[in-house]
């Protein structure tokens, strides 16, 4: 079986946003989540000029009654903008499960990559059948490297279900507010530069890969005083 790893220089690291976008979103959470995602790019931007090494390559999925791409491939940071997202319908998060295994393939994910950055937003629980894929995903050789980030939007979250994504409970996040989420989106925007530092790419390099190290000091805990959520 092929193995995720091997050279140092110019490795991509693919930094993934998955979206929920079901009607329980719409209004205040869906617009404090795109203002938060734009407002974090030029953050992102320039932790990736500092460090040369790394290709940060960036893309976004939406979930609501289906799953689809937003961003059809993987982009460059300095050419990744954000387009305002909607919210209608159910929570498919089975589905984007889907999408993202699909990617997270080899190929269409190259040996030589980092271990990718996914971030989930959501403020439910899956409408569809997710557990064969949550399963596929973290059998998958990148699937279990991969940087598993989840934010809890609101109180109406099932966090066991978060929890079975990130397999850590460390990073799933509860955000009570738009400044909450604004926050900790900021805070999950970078977290790929951790992954591409110099001492995170030595441990990623050797054949078995190693455990990324995380450092979740500065995840922001927040004003949960002024909850709307």
């Amino acid at each position: 079986m092929k193995r995720p790893g091997r050279e140092l220089a110019n490795r991509p690291l693919h930094f993934i946003w998955m979206v929920d976008c079901s009607g329980s979103m719409s209004g205040d959470k869906i617009s404090a989540a795109n203002y938060a995602i734009k407002d974090a790019i030029p953050g992102m931007r320039q932790a990736a000029e500092e460090n040369p090494n790394a290709q940060l390559l960036v893309r976004a999925l939406r979930f609501d009654n289906g799953a689809s791409w937003i961003t059809p491939a993987p982009t460059p940071v300095e050419d990744f903008d954000w387009d305002p997202l909607d919210a209608a319908g159910l929570t498919a998060m089975g589905a984007a499960y889907g999408l993202l295994c699909d990617q997270l393939e080899m190929p269409p994910m190259p040996e030589r990559a980092l271990p990718p950055v996914i971030v989930m937003l959501s403020d439910g629980n899956p409408t569809d059948e997710y557990k064969a894929n949550l399963d596929r995903l973290l059998k998958l050789a990148w699937g279990k490297k991969a940087v598993r980030i989840a934010i809890a939007i609101g109180n109406d979250v099932d966090r066991a279900i978060l929890e079975e994504f990130t397999c850590n409970p460390e990073l799933v996040l509860k955000a009570e507010n738009a400044a909450q989420l604004s926050s900790m989106i900021k805070w999950a925007s970078t977290v790929a530069k951790q992954v591409s530092s110099p001492v995170s790419m030595a441990v990623t390099s050797d054949t078995d890969g190693g455990d990324m190290p995380i450092d979740i000091s500065g995840i922001p805990s927040g004003d949960a005083s002024v909850s709307v959520w």
